[in-house]
């Protein structure tokens, strides 16, 4: 899953792809270099991040997903917004991808109105404060119990579990040692649906490499390899090339081992 962050203020390349043209041709660079899904956001939730207006949100997105529409993969819209998630998907997104795992009053109903693939990602709390002090006792087993709670609030809404896939949030109200944790556990979370992971470029890769953000291409290639041996299905990515061909290296060998 390639990122597509039309914002002024994303951790990692915030401001690069603000107008619809930057937009279009990151997008177009990101399917050459081989993305399977494009996921498109029009509003930062990196620690910090404040929320955008639903009109802003739209005025950033809608544009591109409606010139990407016949791009030839799976369009996924990034957004915690019930009325955002339907314009998207009426604009050609075929996949949700929400932060707030439909929690939103409206979102359940939004989702499923569509015949969109949905992915259910956990948080502790909310952008602007959640990295001020998370606190768990068993960090794999609450976002294992979460997010399976989610699964069966989706499926009572009318989600077919073959639309959901699930996101244990890696940053989003864990600190270096619970992302840690969670990612040595991932095995635990395979709960019958996919597993999208989201590690790229992100804090804890700075903290263990010591490098900025945009210097982190290979910490965040070694974590996605790392999060597929563990049983991630999906990962998401700044670096698609990078990536797909590590993981082409990866699948081989082991495609290949001996029994």
């Amino acid at each position: 899953m390639g990122v597509l962050n039309v914002t002024p203020d994303s951790f990692s390349d915030g401001g690069h792809h603000l107008s619809s043209a930057q937009a279009l041709l990151h997008a177009r660079h990101l399917i050459d270099e081989g993305a399977d899904i494009l996921d498109i956001g029009g509003e930062s939730t990196r620690p910090g991040a404040l929320p955008v207006a639903i009109e802003e949100e739209r005025r950033r997105v809608l544009p591109i997903i409606e010139a990407l529409a016949d791009c030839g993969v799976p369009l996924s819209i990034d957004t915690r917004k019930p009325g955002l998630m339907r314009d998207a998907v009426s604009a050609g997104a075929s996949f949700i991808n929400d932060i707030g795992a439909l929690s939103a009053p409206g979102a359940l109903e939004a989702a499923a109105a569509t015949d969109a693939a949905v992915c259910l990602m956990h948080k502790q709390g909310e952008p602007q404060s959640m990295q001020q002090n998370p606190q768990y006792t068993d960090v794999v087993a609450e976002v294992r119990d979460y997010l399976a709670g989610r699964i069966a609030v989706a499926q009572q809404a009318g989600i077919m579990r073959e639309r959901l896939l699930v996101d244990p949030g890696f940053g989003f109200g864990k600190n270096f040692d619970h992302n840690l944790t969670l990612l040595r556990g991932l095995s635990a979370l395979r709960l019958g649906v996919p597993l999208l992971v989201g590690l790229s470029r992100k804090a804890m890769l700075g903290k263990i490499t010591g490098r900025d953000v945009g210097e982190r291409v290979y910490a965040s290639i070694a974590v996605a390899l790392i999060a597929v041996q563990n049983g991630a299905h999906i990962v998401r990515v700044h670096d698609v090339a990078a990536t797909r061909d590590a993981l082409a290296v990866w699948n081989t060998i082991n495609r290949n081992a001996a029994p």
